[in-house]
């Protein structure tokens, strides 16, 4: 029998029934990842209230969906309404099911900043299939059943009826497991963020709005008073001090580290300084690249303001410091607005194949740039990096050291032995990209002065905990995807450029590499390497600050 005369037979809903039953289907069919929450093998409360909080947080739940499709569901905007939030939920639950996300705002900017190319490797089959069955058939079915049309005074009595009572469920709910459930929410706050697909459209407005005022408003210049310091006067060649911003490389798999297995075999014979314990300013790269750019860094971190002002590179770009950003992935996500700036597909002769460049089209024209510096220069270049889920693109097939790797989009049709091979081999294009950049800056130290430093936005996840990717909130956020990499490299005149005692910068750098370090110290080590000063330096982030204290 075809839908169509399957749906002949249903008696005609009134919307607010409607309402009530798809409120209710999108508890199985979306939210099983919050109410597993609370039951009896994760919940951690009492066995007694497992089932109280369970079925109170199940009539909270739908209750929310039913307030909210009871305020935006109006007349003939009801099945539509509902039909595109069964296909977002449809995605959504996909991805919280899959890799274990939180959808909060921060994840929601991410992903509207998300180059297409990334985001289409996050199209696989079982996004597929959860789309069809989850959002797709519901659709259809929702699409023929026949909705009462009701008299505008009915409409908004019933309307209002229901509003009234689901309040009161809603009520009722809390107040019958309100401490197990405050407990619950106060200790895992990260839950709203499950709840789809209402986590959807409050995270997704925050982030437009966000989006919205960063454009409207002219960023907020920091760092007025920037100036060169006494060194500069006595510099006789150029200084390059290039920085290298890394993409999802952890600091577990990363070969220099202790217990790590060997994705840095360059490096290791090169006279780095590696920092094993270094903390990000996020989880992903909206959060963290403007971040570690900013003054404030983790320490205080406040989202609108770090958005809203200047970064680091316009406070050196004040002081005469001549900057330029090379870009591989979505952006410098306003880091360098208003400053030189260009993305490798654009300068890259040629181009790029379909499935985008890879990191070593970062250092094409590197040796003749060098050759031409003049004056005090910043290169930063944005890696592609470790980017996921498909780990196997980011590096060619040269690079295929650790094996099995995975060669698959879909990281849930690899083993976890797989899965960390490709992410592994790609590490070791990193490294290889990395010590490529620093031949070519010894080759060119007998006219030029330079640094090199490396370091990750942020971490990501391998399926530990059940975990993929990276995006979760950083308060709940394992170590995996807040713990990175980062090196220093600086050559044997660089001492004698910047004003500092002979040998200093790599001592420095060395006592700081014992230690806890963060995102913080890379504003403030950079304003120390190429002495720029200004009130907003902070010298106990700056490992330079030893090497000009007076002696």
């Amino acid at each position: 029998m075809s839908t169509a005369a399957c749906m002949k037979w249903l008696p005609d809903f009134r919307p607010t029934t409607l309402i009530l039953l798809v409120s209710l289907a999108w508890l199985p069919l979306f939210n099983l990842p919050v109410l597993s929450r609370v039951w009896p093998e994760g919940s951690g409360l009492g066995s007694g209230s497992d089932l109280t909080v369970s079925l109170a947080l199940m009539v909270l739940i739908l209750a929310i969906h039913a307030l909210l499709l009871g305020l935006v569901g109006l007349h003939a905007l009801l099945k539509p309404i509902v039909i595109a939030l069964t296909l977002i939920a449809a995605v959504a639950s996909h991805f919280i099911e899959a890799y274990g996300v939180m959808l909060d705002p921060s994840m929601l900017r991410n992903t509207l900043a998300t180059h297409p190319a990334e985001a289409g490797e996050l199209l696989t089959a079982p996004l597929a299939m959860a789309l069809i069955l989850k959002g797709v058939l519901p659709a259809v079915v929702l699409m023929r059943v026949p909705v009462l049309t009701l008299t505008w005074r009915r409409a908004i009595a019933e309307r209002l009826l229901l509003l009234s009572l689901t309040a009161v469920l809603a009520l009722a709910a809390v107040w019958a497991a309100y401490q197990p459930l405050a407990s619950l929410m106060r200790n895992q706050r990260e839950l709203r963020y499950l709840i789809t697909p209402i986590n959807v459209l409050w995270s997704g407005t925050v982030a437009l709005k966000s989006r919205a005022t960063e454009a409207a408003i002219p960023r907020e210049p920091v760092g007025l008073d920037a100036r060169p310091g006494e060194s500069w006067g006595a510099r006789r060649r150029p200084l390059v001090v290039v920085v290298v911003v890394g993409e999802t490389a952890r600091a577990a798999n990363w070969g220099l580290n202790p217990g790590a297995r060997d994705t840095t075999p360059a490096l290791r014979q090169l006279p780095v300084i590696n920092f094993s314990q270094v903390d990000s300013c996020g989880t992903n790269t909206e959060v963290s690249v403007p971040c570690m750019f900013a003054p404030v860094g983790r320490r205080d971190y406040q989202d609108d303001r770090i958005h809203r002002q200047e970064s680091l590179l316009h406070v050196l770009h004040r002081a005469g410091v001549q900057v330029h950003w090379l870009d591989n992935q979505s952006g410098c996500k306003g880091v360098c607005d208003g400053l030189p700036s260009a993305m490798v597909k654009e300068v890259t002769p040629g181009g790029c194949p379909a499935g985008g460049c890879l990191d070593d089209r970062l250092l094409e024209g590197f040796q003749q740039r060098l050759s031409e510096a003049q004056g005090t220069q910043v290169w930063v270049l944005h890696m592609l990096g470790n980017h996921g889920p498909a780990y196997h693109r980011r590096y060619p097939a040269a690079f295929e050291h650790f094996t099995p790797a995975c060669h698959d989009d879909d990281l849930h049709r690899c083993s976890i032995e797989a899965v960390v091979n490709a992410y592994d081999n790609a590490l070791r294009f990193t490294d290889h990209v990395l010590a490529q950049a620093i031949h070519a800056l010894q080759a060119a130290s007998g006219r030029v002065d330079t640094a090199l430093v490396y370091v990750s936005d942020h971490g990501e996840s391998l399926g530990e905990k059940g975990l993929f990717l990276h995006g979760m909130p950083y308060r709940i956020a394992p170590i995996e995807q807040t713990r990175v990499p980062m090196v220093w490299w600086v050559s044997p005149g660089l001492d004698a450029a910047i004003g500092t005692p002979r040998g200093c910068t790599r001592e420095a750098l060395s006592r700081a590499s014992a230690g806890l370090v963060a995102h913080d110290h890379l504003f403030h080590s950079l304003l120390g390497l190429l002495d720029v000063g200004t009130a907003l330096h902070e010298p106990k982030l700056d490992f330079f600050a030893p090497c000009r204290e007076p002696r």
